[in-house]
Order: C-alpha cells, then structure tokens, then sequence
C-alpha cells in the first residue's frame, strides 16, 4: 500500500504573550485518529518533525475527561507508545515527497511554536499542494501554512477554504488572551479563507488536494475524507 508522512511538531511548548512557555506538543486524538484508520487500510506511516527530534505529546490530550473517559485515554495512551513510527521520526530536511502518496499535519499548540515558522514545513507543504497529492491538515496544524510563502512572499494556500482552530474555541478553552497571536487571525491576514464551524463539533472542509479539520473531533472524519482521495 501506499506511504503517508506524519509531520509533527518539534516543540514541547507554546510561547505565550507574557513569555510564559505552555506546556505542549501535538495532540493525542488528532495523530491516532488518523494513524488508526490509515494503519487498518494497510497504508505506511513515517512521522517526520523539525530536527527529528522524538515528538513530544501534549499531557492534557491525555485526560479522561478529553477522551471519553479512562479507558479510551489508556487505549490513546497505548498507541502512541506502542506505535515505533512516534519514537523514531525522520528529520523533516531528510524527507523526499516523491516517497509519499499523502501528507498529513496533526495539531496541538506545538505547531504554533515551531512549525509557523518552519521554512522546510513550508516549503513541503507548498510542494505537497503543488504535486496534486492529499494534504491533511487538522486544529492547530494550520499554523504551519504560515510558513508556505511562495518566492513573490505571497502565501500558498492564499484563496484555499480551510477549516482550523476557531477564534471561539481558543477563548473557550482560556487561551486565546494570552496568545502573542490567535490563528484564525493569522490564516485570514494571509488570505485564507478560515470556514468555521460550532466551537468542538466536527468540521471538514474540502478545497482541491487539501482536507483540513477544526478541532479534535474532526480528526477521524479528516482521516476517512483523506484515505477517499487515496483510493
């Protein structure tokens, strides 16, 4: 079958206005998710970050109250440490897309730390769009569009419809004042077309090669939406 590379985020934490470093990393749902059902297709994982460095998983997407309850965060909580792809990533300069059938940016407020600024995430993910091949995109994964700028320093999803992180959804969960910046904000300064939907309800959004998703929830649709491109 085919091989879809996971990027993830590099950083344990997320900068905030005062210069507080939040405790985070990528989140949990939004890489087993999809991992599950790209696995139970028969497709290769490869999980690539910044440096290739281990990625870290941010503890509160490990909460029962996050999950479902106990028994689904342990299940989480299992994958991720049973899976080898998560404890040994590739460095994302190493990364050949010819390799890959799809690509695929997991969230948590990781990405707004490193990947926002990620020149070789950017220009991946403008190679990736470029190439006409399924390019996933989930929460706070957007922020790596940011670094997708094109040589006349304009940005490469300018004009895409993408669903990611509401405005809403980062003041519900007690951040978005403390934030240097809040994503929606960002993507739609650069010309994203940000289509959001209720605060925690699934939301895909479909534009071209790209799939992206709103929050956790939309994860599994997300992964589903991306395997249908891939048959």
């Amino acid at each position: 079958m085919s091989k879809i590379l996971f990027v993830l985020t590099g950083a344990d934490h997320w900068t905030l206005a005062d210069g507080t470093k939040h405790p985070s990393g990528f989140w949990a749902e939004e890489a087993v998710a999809p991992y599950e059902v790209f696995k139970a297709a028969g497709h290769e994982i490869v999980v690539a970050t910044p440096g290739g460095v281990v990625p870290t998983v941010d503890e509160s997407s490990l909460t029962p109250e996050l999950n479902g309850g106990q028994e689904n965060a342990d299940r989480i909580r299992e994958v991720l440490t049973s899976a080898a792809e998560f404890s040994r990533p590739v460095a994302l300069t190493d990364v050949d897309l010819d390799e890959y059938a799809a690509v695929f940016y997991p969230g948590g407020h990781g990405p707004m730390e490193d990947l926002a600024v990620d020149a070789d995430s950017g220009s991946l993910l403008a190679h990736t769009l470029d190439s006409g091949k399924p390019l996933g995109v989930v929460c706070h994964g957007p922020a790596a569009l940011l670094a997708a700028t094109r040589a006349d320093g304009s940005n490469a999803f300018a004009g895409y419809r993408v669903a990611a992180f509401t405005n809403a959804e980062e003041t519900q969960s007690g951040l978005a004042d403390r934030a240097k910046w809040l994503l929606q904000d960002r993507l739609t300064e650069v010309g994203v077309q940000v289509q959001t939907g209720e605060p925690w309800a699934p939301n895909v959004v479909v534009d071209r090669n790209l799939v992206t998703g709103q929050n956790p929830a939309s994860s599994a649709p997300l992964a589903t939406e991306l395997l249908a491109k891939l048959s």
